[in-house]
């Protein structure tokens, strides 16, 4: 079938690796995309052959060539980048629409800062937990947070191309590094405002709230374990032949059980070490264990289910990362609008409307990018199968109910409406059905195969809805032969290979995150349903398989490619990176405090009067913020080391009002942050807090369904609708 983006036509002005990301979206699924600069190479990848072979992947599909016309024009990372792209916008009829993608956006106190990856990556309170107590925190390798904002800017950009298909008018889309990386602490910060812990480094690869959240060596290699629910904890405990740990009081919560890490390493790592990382990962996955190979570059290469599901495809030498998610057309005729009353709002995409099923972290994220974008996002729970982000202990007694306060769902789900219906019930079940039929897309992140079981499904759903676009976001995917396999954003990480990317030679494989996969799945969902979306007047309803662990060997894929392209595992060196004169984390003054370095030429030291073996003294004579100020006169990229809570106080953040206050019946008063980008100069608006249990069930059914207030009496004295948990 006709690729989905085929009559679009991309400029890509620019060379830094977010903006050429962003490109490779478009040209993957059928843009014409045209670079009208050659990229340097120079800063890219592990250096000689991995780096040629790492811009071929950046750049496969693109063509060089001079600007003539444009449906939209991608510029970046410098304000020098922007205004060449300006001009070049002003001369073209029509007028092509424009994504300003840069480092920290147009204003602020660091809009003129330098910046690397691993700067972004010390500001957004990830480099911080990275490492030993004691420290010095960790610069994590690879290209990550331009990746994300690639992505996060594709977002932005495709959905102002649709909505300008339906006479929603945009001219300008603006993102930056800085901002779309914060999804990986966004939620942090609000938590520690409403009286949640302070960031801290508890050692490689500790991250609250969740202990086992790590990697042990098995008898054959590594192995990831997660064990979050109380069930998960005995199970694994059993399945190793520790009955009586699974039993032992000071170990039966996650809380205590991380307090008491060094004690169970001990007693763990000899138990898993007995067996095969194989055995571990299917017997695990059978007693619902979200388990996980943890394998190196190789190893990744070279496993049967990534191999069977095609994860990566074939370049001139050497092998890379193919698109994350598979796109499955129903055809043309299946391309009519849905039936129902048309959604209301503001934004590209007003009339839109999604039914949001999905719950934790990476759901939630897609259905928030269609919500701040202008769409009609309802999200689906159940009074006895609540969104377990409302926490995992939610159901505890309180007053307020405690799965009405958690920041983390609160920030997720912002300008969402909710309602809460059994689905396990006849009549639930056909008040989903009736929803399906009226909307433009489904989301859902549940255990494989639950929906389909419940009639759910993809193909049942296609019945209802031809015109309906599906995303499941299994972990591995929902084909091959660990397709079935449960896991939590840490269980994507590990089975995606990065810690082998990170982290010293000598260390374990090193996590980044408590889980990482979590917002990058999410990302890649909205990109990949948006593509559909855009492209649903000629393909027809869709259903898209997305496999989790595969959106990170987009983040990973330097590493992945230097493997396949050099025969050779890329070298794990802490936060030292090939090409950098030095790169790390600095002691300041005070308790625990850093400045992240990432220097390019050592004269740049010169200028100001240091050399390399003075630099640690001078670091630490002063704070991480004014040591950063002075490095970044002098041109080199630094930063303090930011602790996720500590984002509430970042002036760049508090100048450019990220942080925004919402009032919500419970949670009172909170924080949210807001969209990575801006439309025209704004940001989207705020125009609702996330929604209570069953808030808006009256206002759905009755709008959307044309339910008489009788009929929802009658369902909520069922048991079919509610707002309480139970």
């Amino acid at each position: 079938m006709t690729a989905p983006l085929s009559d679009l036509v991309v400029l890509e002005v620019s060379g830094d690796i977010a903006t050429r990301y962003c490109g490779k979206l478009f040209a993957a699924h059928g843009a014409r995309v045209v670079q009208t600069d050659t990229p340097d190479d120079r800063a890219i990848g592990y250096g000689g052959a991995a780096t040629a072979a790492y811009a071929a992947w950046l750049d496969a599909g693109k063509h060089q060539g001079a600007p003539v016309t444009a449906d939209l024009v991608i510029a970046g990372q410098t304000a020098a980048d922007i205004a060449a792209a300006e001009a070049l916008v002003a001369g073209m009829t029509p007028r092509p629409l424009l994504l300003a993608l840069t480092w920290f956006g147009p204003a602020g106190p660091y809009a003129d800062w330098a910046a690397t990856d691993g700067i972004i990556q010390a500001m957004t309170g990830v480099a911080y937990a990275i490492g030993p107590k004691d420290g010095p925190p960790v610069l994590p390798q690879g290209h990550a947070p331009q990746i994300v904002a690639g992505a996060t800017g594709f977002i932005a950009a495709l959905s102002a191309l649709i909505g300008r298909r339906a006479g929603h008018h945009v001219s300008r889309v603006e993102t930056n590094v800085l901002e779309a990386h914060l999804c990986f602490a966004e939620h942090a910060g609000p938590g520690f405002f409403k009286g949640g812990p302070a960031s801290q480094r508890r050692g490689v690869n500790r991250y609250m709230p969740v202990y086992p959240q790590t990697i042990f060596p098995s008898a054959d290699g590594w192995i990831g374990v997660t064990a979050l629910t109380p069930p998960q904890w005995q199970e694994l405990c059993r399945m190793i032949g520790l009955p009586e740990v699974a039993q032992d009081p000071r170990f039966a919560t996650t809380d205590q059980r991380l307090l008491a890490c060094d004690t169970l390493d001990a007693i763990l790592a000899p138990a898993l070490a007995r067996f095969s990382t194989i055995w571990l990962l299917e017997e695990g996955q059978r007693r619902r264990i979200p388990l996980a190979p943890v394998p190196d570059m190789q190893g990744l290469l070279d496993t049967p289910h990534w191999r069977e599901r095609g994860s990566f495809a074939p370049f001139d030498g050497f092998e890379a990362p193919a698109m994350p998610f598979r796109l499955h057309p129903l055809g043309p005729a299946a391309s009519a609008a849905p039936a129902g009353p048309a959604p209301q709002g503001n934004g590209p995409l007003a009339g839109i409307r999604v039914l949001d099923l999905s719950m934790g972290w990476s759901g939630p994220l897609t259905g928030r990018h269609f919500a701040d974008l202008g769409a009609d996002v309802v999200k689906v729970e159940g009074c006895a199968h609540i969104d377990w982000w409302r926490g995992w202990n939610a159901l505890e007694e309180g007053d307020p109910p405690p799965y009405e306060t958690r920041s983390n769902f609160n920030a997720v789900n912002r300008n969402k409406r909710g309602i809460a219906v059994d689905l396990t019930k006849p009549a639930g079940a056909d008040l989903l059905r009736r929803l399906a039929a009226g909307c433009d897309l489904l989301i859902e992140n549940y255990a494989p195969g639950v929906l389909g079981r419940l009639g759910f499904g993809p193909d049942a759903m296609a019945a209802v809805n031809p015109a309906l676009i599906y995303i499941s976001m299994g972990a591995f995917g929902s084909a091959g032969p660990w397709s079935g396999f449960r896991a939590y954003g840490s269980t994507t990480e590990q089975a995606a290979g990065m810690p082998f990317l990170q982290g010293e030679a000598h260390w374990d494989p090193t996590m980044q995150h408590t889980a990482y996969g979590d917002p990058v799945a999410g990302i890649y969902a909205a990109v990949a349903t948006l593509i559909a979306l855009y492209g649903r007047a000629r393909t027809g309803g869709t259903t898209i398989d997305l496999s989790q662990v595969e959106c990170l060997f987009q983040l990973a894929a330097d590493g992945i490619i230097a493997q396949s392209a050099t025969g050779a595992p890329p070298p794990r060196t802490g936060s030292r990176r090939a090409g950098r004169a030095w790169r790390g984390c600095l002691r300041c003054d005070g308790a625990d405090a850093w400045v992240a370095v990432d220097l390019d030429d050592w004269n740049r030291l010169a200028a100001m009067g240091l050399s390399a073996d003075a630099l640690p003294e001078w670091a630490a004579a002063r704070s991480p913020d004014q040591a950063a100020t002075a490095l970044q006169h002098a041109g080199v990229a630094a930063s303090p080391v930011t602790p996720a809570h500590r984002l509430l106080e970042d002036p760049h953040l508090e100048a450019i009002g990220f942080w925004r206050q919402a009032e919500r019946r419970y949670a009172g008063t909170h924080l949210v942050p807001k969209p990575p980008y801006a439309l025209d100069g704004a940001p989207p608006p705020l125009h609702r807090p996330s929604p209570t249990l069953g808030e808006h069930n009256e206002e759905v059914l009755r709008g959307l369904l044309g339910l008489p207030p009788q009929r929802i009496t009658a369902l909520a004295e069922a048991g079919i609708i509610g707002s309480r948990a139970v």
